[in-house]
């Protein structure tokens, strides 16, 4: 039996191991061979939660993990998105039924399966009631192509709102939420956590590492290291304030001090955070997720936890280091 843990998400009765496997890397950054390694690779650490959507990679992401999961569909707890933008027509984003029903079928396609485990709306579509959104969710659960429904890069009020629609008019409820949240960004302790405890919802944080800068990959240079995500996607430069840099910094010399992997010691930090569920760190090659596991071995204490609360507390009222809308 592997050390993983695992928890409910939110107040469900599913359990998804503490560590998920982000996949937006597989058929871009992470060719194909590499992914299936990198799928396999989790699924033997204990890892069964997989993060993919309709549009990572085209869709190359949901194809190769249908490929890799093939034989073991059964050891997954599969989450894919629907509702951001697929193309330039005036139907080609959001969540809608009528995009909704198409994007469903799709993945479904590409995963070479007839369910998905978790299916979120990748953001809030302001163009949509909630009301058609929930009630086309609603028709996926009862129909059987989807077992649990989560949301998105919501903020807090649209996410009440969809969970008080729910419960007056008898539909599935979202299960969980999912936004960017590491201690290079807090913003989501203001009110969505709040959220979260008061309704059951399960958090999961999405770029625990904020892109790489608190792997302590960055120093205080220019340059992008090899293989990064700045490298890769110069665009990120944006992300890299002084601050955040100088952040990934201390965390590194924390991390040094205590014999782990910086990376890991966010992780732990993240999963000692009230409300979450599991946390989805993403990985372009095998070795990576074995940096991830480790995070599952790490104990906090009180000490430690102070000072990386200390040290990241600008951030709950800093900007997000990720949103997600459309528009």
């Amino acid at each position: 039996m592997n050390g993983m843990e695992y928890r409910a998400l939110g107040n469900s009765g599913l359990r998804v191991s503490v560590i998920g496997l982000g996949t937006n890397a597989f058929g871009g950054r992470a060719d194909k061979e590499t992914s299936i390694r990198v799928i396999h690779r989790a699924l033997d650490g204990g890892i069964n939660f997989l993060d993919t959507a309709n549009i990572y990679t085209g869709g190359r992401s949901e194809e190769i993990i249908g490929e890799a999961i093939r034989g073991r569909r059964h050891e997954v707890v599969l989450a894919t998105k629907a509702g951001g933008r697929k193309g330039d027509g005036p139907m080609e984003a959001g969540s809608s039924r009528w995009h909704l029903q198409r994007e469903l079928e799709g993945s479904l396609r590409r995963l070479g399966t007839d369910y998905i485990d978790l299916y979120q709306i990748h953001t809030f579509d302001p163009d949509t009631p909630l009301e058609e959104t929930l009630r086309t969710l609603d028709d996926f659960v009862r129909a059987g192509k989807v077992r649990y429904i989560g949301a998105s890069n919501y903020f807090a009020w649209e996410l009440m709102k969809a969970l008080g629609i729910s419960e007056r008019l008898n539909l599935t409820r979202f299960v969980s939420v999912q936004p960017s949240y590491s201690l290079a960004d807090r913003t989501v302790e203001q009110e969505l956590v709040p959220l979260c405890l008061d309704q059951g919802i399960g958090l999961i944080p999405y770029f625990p590492l904020a892109g790489g800068i608190l792997t302590g990959k960055y120093g205080s240079n220019e340059a992008a290291p090899p293989g990064s995500r700045l490298e890769k996607e110069p665009r990120f430069a944006n992300r890299l304030t002084p601050e955040r840099l100088a952040l990934g910094r201390r965390v590194a010399e924390i991390a040094a001090d205590l014999g782990v992997k910086p990376g890991a010691l966010s992780i732990a930090w993240l999963l000692q955070r009230p409300a979450v569920s599991t946390v989805i760190a993403g990985a372009s090659r095998p070795e990576q997720v074995a940096e991830n596991l480790e995070a599952v071995e790490i104990r906090l204490d009180e000490a430690t936890r102070a000072e990386l609360d200390g040290i990241s507390g600008p951030f709950v009222y800093g900007r997000p280091f990720s949103t997600f809308r459309l528009r």
